[in-house]
């Protein structure tokens, strides 16, 4: 803005609060706007900025809270922030009502900001800090540039801002995404470089819960398919339910469209063909399109309902409550509540967390598990929240992390939970409770951002009553509680059968009727690993094109139980007689037999090799 703009700026503001008419022009009109807006609500322009920042405890709920928003819009906090640097400004997220989030660029200016109340838990909206980026983004739902004094409260004249509301697929306020900076200073290109890093989190928000909708991508043109650029509109069977601003705009629709307007009424063709990769639509236009059909019959849900997706369905295990409380999880994670997964052992306790983390926001992320019940106690501590250089007898000279610092954005999994010392559990606790984590050896505590999800096969309440886990890290980790089946309660277990034999055994023909009615009828208490590692040793023993007689089946699986030793060495020499064939078969080499196996080296190399050498 030259001296002339700032002059014309400060006449404006003279005219204005002293309830003079403006003449037309003299600001921009959205700048206007807001100061009558703020000027209704009683807002003294020359008062000190009422900032009443959060406490550590309502910000940390208020990140759970937006915690898709924040890992949407990470990777544009980051690359943002280089640019901040240069010109000394910060990237600032917020929510949809203006409360900041994350904050990112030059740790100079964040200072100097600091003063004016912009870091994170202070709210930015209109009625409470008057006209800025944020707020008046927010309030005109628009990109917005509030320069030094057009801000209302005099105080924010040090500021230039420029900022971009984010909207879901469903048309809501997600947030805004602003750039602050000196109001000294040229700010080019901020409000452009807000705008396209808005449409990238924008497109980011359509990359999963829509695998049983149908979703058009479409633009005039075709190398910006599969871009940012791209329109998407998504129509859950003829119904238009989600769509992007880009895809609207392009075929002449607003966000009141959503929800009201068929596909039928937006593009010609009722079944969306495509004509040579081109789509018409009812305006007239032709774009260049993809189009992603249902992966399973649609059914009507509201848009904010988690989907079970073909990835969730691989798992033979799910019952219909299994799926129902894997979709509750999903949302559960999502918004950072920590869940309790309770199951027998052998009951898929972990492959459900690793379904449910694939569906997450933090898919992607790592998935870090830890058996609490296989880790010697004196190495626990250490393993799960690492060591400083020579914390202890045997320490790395570098020191190491520790496994909670690798979950880092992802999903920490602790199975068998009841296990865990009681002092480590008081650890844990203050971990989960600060999301911090300090090293052994003294080191200073580190910000930590996971997901815990623990599993047991014991009745953890039982065992709080009895002394023997902390109440407090109950309740912490079994904020919801999920249990899982075991084997025997399955409805179908013949077609379980018939689906783990064809996932294990590609090669080989289907299991005659006989040996799945036995299998099937089996009670197996061990649940689905003593199954399916019954169904591996039987196809490590026979040949793709070798039939498959019941006197190859393990006693234990007979009508008539021989005694619980005899089963056990019965099912044991049937493992040992297929690891030995594997290794046969692979002339020797223990890797090559394992990963035909199914298990891990050193497991091949325990049962045989170290068993025929020890005494």
């Amino acid at each position: 803005m030259n001296i002339a703009s700032e002059a014309a700026l400060a006449t404006a503001r003279e005219k204005f609060f002293s309830g003079a008419a403006l003449p037309e022009g003299l600001v921009p009109a959205p700048i206007l706007r807001s100061w009558q807006r703020c000027a209704e609500q009683g807002l003294d322009a020359g008062s000190a900025i009422r900032a009443e920042p959060m406490t550590g405890s309502e910000l940390r709920a208020l990140h759970e809270q937006n915690e898709t928003l924040r890992l949407l819009s990470r990777s544009e906090l980051v690359s943002l922030r280089t640019e901040a640097k240069l010109t000394d400004s910060v990237v600032i997220l917020t929510d949809a009502k203006g409360l900041v989030l994350d904050t990112a660029g030059s740790p100079e200016f964040a200072g100097q900001a600091a003063t004016v109340a912009l870091r994170p838990g202070v709210a930015w909206s209109e009625t409470v800090t008057g006209t800025n980026a944020i707020g008046t983004a927010l309030a005109e739902r628009r990109a917005i540039e509030v320069h030094g004094a057009e801000h209302f409260f005099e105080p924010h004249g040090i500021l230039h801002c420029a900022a971009s509301p984010i909207f879901d697929p469903y048309g809501k306020l997600a947030g805004v995404l602003d750039m602050s900076g000196h109001a000294s200073a040229e700010h080019t290109h901020a409000l452009g470089l807000v705008r396209l890093a808005v449409e990238q989190i924008e497109h980011r928000f359509f990359n999963r819960g829509f695998d049983e909708m149908t979703v058009v991508r479409f633009h005039r043109s075709r190398d910006l398919l599969g871009t940012a650029r791209e329109g998407i509109l998504v129509f859950d069977g003829a119904r238009l339910v989600a769509g992007n601003r880009r895809a609207l705009h392009l075929v002449g629709l607003d966000r009141k469209a959503l929800r009201q307007s068929t596909r039928e009424e937006i593009f010609e063709g009722a079944g969306l063909a495509i004509d040579g990769g081109e789509l018409r639509a009812r305006n007239g236009e032709r774009y260049f399109a993809a189009v992603s059909q249902p992966r399973s019959t649609p059914q009507h849900v509201t848009g904010t309902l988690p989907r079970v997706t073909r990835a969730t369905r691989a798992a033979p295990f799910f019952t219909q409550q299994t799926r129902a409380d894997l979709a509750k999880a999903i949302r559960l994670i999502n918004a950072q509540i920590p869940l309790l997964i309770a199951g027998e052992t052998g009951a898929g306790k972990e492959v459900f967390a690793r379904h449910l983390h694939a569906q997450t926001i933090r898919a992607g992320k790592p998935f870090i598990a830890i058996n609490c019940a296989a880790l010697p106690e004196s190495l626990i501590e250490a393993e799960l929240f690492g060591y400083e250089a020579g914390a202890f007898t045997g320490a790395k000279k570098s020191g190491a992390k520790g496994l909670v610092q690798q979950a880092e954005g992802g999903i920490l999994f602790l199975d068998e939970i009841g296990d865990m010392p009681l002092l480590l559990q008081s650890r844990l606790l203050r971990v989960l409770q600060d999301k911090e984590v300090a090293p052994l050896g003294g080191g200073s505590p580190q910000k930590a951002d996971f997901v815990p999800i623990c599993a047991t096969n014991r009745d953890l309440k039982a065992m709080v009553d009895a002394g023997t886990f902390r109440a407090d890290l109950y309740f912490r980790i079994a904020q919801y509680t999920i249990a899982l089946p075991s084997l025997a309660d399955m409805p179908d277990r013949r077609e379980l059968v018939e689906t783990l034999w064809s996932q294990f055994a590609e090669r080989h023909a289907p299991l005659p009727p006989a040996i799945r009615d036995q299998l099937a009828a089996h009670h197996w208490p061990g649940n689905f690993r003593e199954l399916v590692g019954c169904l591996r040793a039987i196809a490590a023993l026979h040949d793709p094109d070798e039939p498959i007689t019941l006197s190859a089946l393990p006693r234990a699986t007979h009508p008539t139980r021989a005694p619980a030793a005899a089963i056990d060495g019965d099912l044991g020499s049937l493992t040992d007689m297929a690891m030995r064939r594997a290794v046969e078969q692979h002339k020797g080499n223990l890797s090559a037999a394992a990963r035909a196996l199914g298990i891990d080296r050193s497991t091949l190399y325990r049962r045989l090799v170290w068993k025929d050498v020890r005494p």
